[in-house]
Parts: structure tokens; sequence; C-alpha cells
């Protein structure tokens, strides 16, 4: 590797920790960058994740017991350009990989307040990064982390973020069009247009990485308690994989949103830290974005929980799949059909949902059953409060609903 420092932005958050350590485990000198408002936010929010995270401090330091390599932090917000300019100029990246945003469709979508804050902070933070490297880190790659939802559900094939077109007799190359589902979706949508501006005016040269949803755990992060990963299962962070797995330890209704058609792309976390290091070995040339569909497979809400349930069934768990009202505006029974072939040439060799991995998340949910916290499950952010009454249940296939069961972070210096 001819170019070896890499500042994960977020390195405290899910992906972005077990992104930085693989990159260390890899050779990488790494520094972490975080305000630590994700929790914050649990706090506020009067939520946790199902294993006990400790402070940043005391992760990287069992880290450099564990694998005698060190990893530099900076406190800073990507928000407040002065630290993160300074943080930038002091560690002198050859890549940053941005993972520092707010990451919840339901957190964007409680109220304004949140919205706005959702779009602020992400778009922000995003456009103080890229004018931070073009006056301090002109050469530097940067990663981001993008989603497929900013592509929605068209009803024809997603294309990885280019589509060419023909129109009137004349044939051009696009950006993908896009259809985000919430503000944290439209949020992401306006930060791919600012990276390829940026690329565009000012000769960067940056990867976005449009990820499915993530499960699961890396191999770094497994194992000892001080370097243990989120596993959110909660309405506002949790994902739907971790959700039915948490369901099915504490015996509560694996809950399907509606028809549980809707269909998205997965990845698991292994797959996504490989992914981001065949970024940062192959990137773009001055002045290009490339942009790859980071995900493995594909699944309906259903197809899911009908997995988890088998999968706990055979473990003597006796859960059952129940259809909720679903909160979110959105198609429940859609065309979907995603490219991701970029990766795979580059030499991803995928880890596939396997029931294995289903098993390794039932052990974890297990393990600190006591720690979960029933209220936390349900999903109480509603997408348009009244919207069916306005006909917005056009978006719906019919499903069977069953009514539920009864039973200011002050930026630090460093």
């Amino acid at each position: 590797m001819a170019k070896k420092r890499v500042l994960v932005v977020g390195g405290d958050g899910y992906c972005g920790w077990a992104t930085a350590l693989h990159l260390s485990t890899l050779g990488y000198d790494v520094a972490i960058l975080d305000n630590l408002i994700r929790r914050h936010w649990d706090a506020t929010h009067g939520i946790d994740t199902l294993t006990p995270i400790v402070p940043i401090e005391r992760r990287i330091a069992a880290w450099q017991r564990k694998s005698g390599r060190t990893i530099e932090l900076f406190i800073a917000d990507v928000a407040d350009y002065g630290a993160l300019a300074r943080a930038i100029e002091a560690y002198a990246p050859d890549t940053i990989v941005h993972f520092g945003e707010q990451r919840s469709a339901p957190f964007s979508m409680i109220d304004r307040e949140h919205a706005v804050m959702t779009q602020t902070v992400n778009v922000t933070g995003t456009l103080n990064i890229l004018f931070a490297m073009r006056d301090l880190a002109p050469e530097a790659h940067l990663v981001k982390l993008g989603t497929m939802g900013e592509y929605g559900t068209p009803n024809i094939d997603i294309e990885e973020g280019y589509i060419e077109i023909q129109h009137n007799g004349r044939r051009d190359v696009l950006p993908y069009p896009k259809q985000p589902g919430s503000f944290y979706h439209l949020s992401k949508v306006h930060d791919s247009d600012n990276i390829s501006f940026a690329c565009r005016i000012w000769g960067l040269r940056a990867t976005d990485l449009n990820q499915g949803v993530v499960y699961g755990n890396s191999d770094e992060t497994a194992g000892d308690p001080e370097l243990l990963n989120r596993f959110d299962y909660d309405g506002l962070f949790g994902t739907v994989l971790n959700r039915f797995c948490v369901e099915a330890v504490v015996g509560y209704p694996l809950t399907v949103h509606g028809a549980g058609g809707q269909t998205r792309s997965f990845i698991d976390l292994r797959d996504t830290v490989a992914c981001v290091e065949l970024s940062i070995a192959n990137p773009p040339d001055p002045g290009r974005l490339q942009v790859f569909n980071q995900f493995t497979e594909q699944f309906s809400v259903l197809e899911l929980a009908e997995r988890v349930h088998r999968v706990a069934t055979r473990r003597g768990l006796t859960p059952t799949i129940e259809h909720r009202e679903n909160p979110r505006v959105e198609r429940e029974a859609h065309y979907y059909n995603a490219k991701n072939t970029s990766l795979l040439a580059l030499g991803l060799q995928p880890h596939l949902l396997e029931d294995a991995t289903i098993d390794a998340m039932l052990d974890l949910a297990e393990r600190y059953r006591d720690r979960v916290d029933l209220a936390q499950i349900a999903s109480h952010v509603q997408w348009a409060p009244g919207a069916r009454a306005r006909g917005a249940s056009n978006l719906h296939a019919p499903a069977p609903i069953v009514p539920p069961d009864s039973t200011n972070l002050t930026p630090l210096r460093r």
C-alpha cells in the first residue's frame, strides 16, 4: 500500500468502529474523528444499544493492548469547520472515510426539528469536509458512505450511480434518478450531488458507497467486551434484522410492518469493511466521483421474518409473526433489482446471510437479554400522520393488521 494514512470520520459508530479496526489490522495508520453525538442521542431519546459500549478512549486502549497498534483520536464535530480543518491538517490523511452523519430515517421524520437537524448535520458536515480537502488535502481520496435508499424503488433496474439514456435521438450517461424515502435519505442525495460537483470543479477524487442495510459483527469487534459494537434494535435507530432477533429471544412477536413486501438490499458488516478497503485501494482519477452499490443480497421484510422464525424455532424458541400498521409511506409491493457488480469485480468475497449468521445474532441477543427494553421495540414515528385519510393508502398493498400487544452535546476539543 503506497498510501496508508486514513481518517475515519464517525469512527465511534457501528460501521465506523468496525472499519477503523479492520483497516488497522491491515496495516493502515488510522485516526478517528467523532463528536460522540450518537451516544448523546441515545440518552436524550431514552434508548440504548443491546450491547454495552465502553467509552471511546477505553475502546481504543483495548485495541492497542490487543493488536499493538495505535489509533489516534480527534474529538471534533464536522459541523465545526475550524476543528475539522485542524484535525485534517494535523493528521494529513491520504484517505478520508466519512461515516459521520445522522443515519436514521425514522429519526429524521420525528418532526421539523429532527428533519432540519438531520439535513443540517449531514449536508453541512460533508460540505465542510469537501472544503477542507480542497484547501488542505487536495490529493486525498474521500470514501463516503451513501445509501441504497437514495434510489427508492423504481420500476426499472437500479444501476450503480449512473444510467445511460437516449432522449430525442441523443445519448448521455447521467446520474441515476433518485427517489429517496425520508428526509435522511434526501440528505444523502444532497451529499452525492455536492460531492460530484466538488470533484468536477476542484479536481477532487471520491467514492460514494451506496450501502444496503448492514447487519452482524466484524472479526475485530467480536469477543472482547471492550471492543463490542453496537446492536441497535429500537424503533429509531434499530434495523429490521436486529429487531426480529431481539423479538424472537424475548418472546415478542416478529413485527412486520404492513404486508412485508418491502424489498431492500442487505450486507454483512464483514463485507462493509472489506468494501471500504477495496475502495481505498482503488481510487478514481482526480475530478471523478465513482459510485459503488455496496450490498450482497436482496430480501423482503417478510422473507427476513420467516428466516428468523425458522432459525429461532429450531433453537426451541416459539416466535410468532404479526403484521402491524406500517408507520412509513412506502410501496409494500414493488419491483426491485439493483446492480452490485463493481465491488465483486474488485475482489469482494461476500458473506451471505446464512442460518449460522442469524444464530450468532440470536446468541448475542440471548447473552444481553436482560438489557432489552420492550418499550423501545415499537416504532412510534409516523411518516405522515393522517396520510391514509388523504389517499396515501394507495401506496400500500393489502395487509392483515394486528394491534400491538399491551404487554445539546457541546463538542469537545482535543
